[in-house]
């Protein structure tokens, strides 16, 4: 090995290794591998937490059934980037705010649900779902597919 290419092949190695670490992580789970696309739920409840993380973002609701029995739903969300450049801030949903939602079950049956579409209390709706999952309105960007015609 000549001595002038081991400090070349260092400085190749540790690009790769910083370019690979910078890659956004979108293909951490496709909207399939969790959810069912075949079984669309309505949520109508009030918050009880809000977490604006990335990948995505989760906020939860107390959702109160025909039977007056009360369940915590887990709802989750793009992540906030592409919240904002919808519209949605940070602070749009306060704790006891009543909501909205509109989404997918989770194929395992738990309270979990893909938010497609968000309803706030002032009756703002924004496009939940992660731009590129593949799921029901999805088009690869961050607005959801224009709604179909009847």
């Amino acid at each position: 090995m000549k001595p002038s290419l081991v400090p070349l092949r260092t400085v190749i190695l540790a690009s790769l290794v910083a370019l690979s670490a910078a890659t956004p992580a979108f293909a951490h789970h496709s909207f399939a591998a969790e959810f069912d696309g075949n079984k669309p739920v309505r949520l109508v409840g009030k918050i009880t937490r809000v977490e604006w993380t990335n990948p995505h973002s989760y906020f939860y609701v107390d959702v109160t059934d025909a039977k007056g029995v009360t369940s915590n739903w887990g709802c989750e969300g793009a992540g906030p980037g592409a919240l904002s450049r919808r519209g949605w801030k940070k602070g749009d949903l306060g704790i006891g705010d009543s909501i909205v939602v509109d989404g997918y079950r989770a194929k395992d049956g738990s309270h979990l649900v893909d938010a497609r579409r968000v309803t706030f209390p002032d009756g703002r709706t924004v496009y939940g779902g992660t731009p590129g999952d593949g799921g029901p309105g999805d088009n690869g960007t961050d607005q959801a597919a224009p709604a179909a015609k009847k």
